[in-house]
């Protein structure tokens, strides 16, 4: 995804903890996962905006957490964003190639994984998306 940040001059900052992480899950399925949650942020991000990735443990779950700068989600269309086919209507709509179904996907593998996806506000003024797993199952 390198590359596509860079030709959107979109400036991505990650930081994860300096030992490797173990988490058991299906690879392909964590990929799309990951895929669908970076095409969001590429598709939605304002030119010359961030994204940032960080990557924690916590006592028995890892904490994945993808902010990014504006455009943001209004307050109450957050917790609607997992809902398949929901789109919101403003700058984060369909003229931007959104069918709605990315971030229902993205929620049917991480509840298939035993974790947790959430939506909130990002201090960089756009979407934040908190992922939870647990390190075993």
């Amino acid at each position: 995804f390198r590359d596509k940040f860079s030709a959107h001059r979109l400036t991505v900052e990650y930081h994860a903890p300096n030992q490797p992480l173990t988490l058991f899950a299906d690879p392909k399925r964590l990929r799309q996962l990951l895929a669908n949650l970076l095409n969001n942020s590429l598709r939605y991000t304002d030119p010359g905006g961030r994204v940032r990735i960080d990557l924690t443990e916590e006592a028995d779950h890892l904490l994945l957490r993808l902010q990014d700068s504006a455009p943001g989600v209004p307050e109450d269309a957050l917790g609607r964003l997992f809902e398949r086919l929901f789109r919101l209507e403003d700058s984060r709509n369909r003229a931007h190639g959104g069918a709605g179904l990315g971030l229902a996907i993205c929620k049917s593998i991480v509840e298939a994984h035993d974790g947790t996806i959430s939506a909130g506000t990002s201090a960089l003024g756009g979407l934040e998306i908190t992922l939870s797993f647990p390190k075993t199952r």
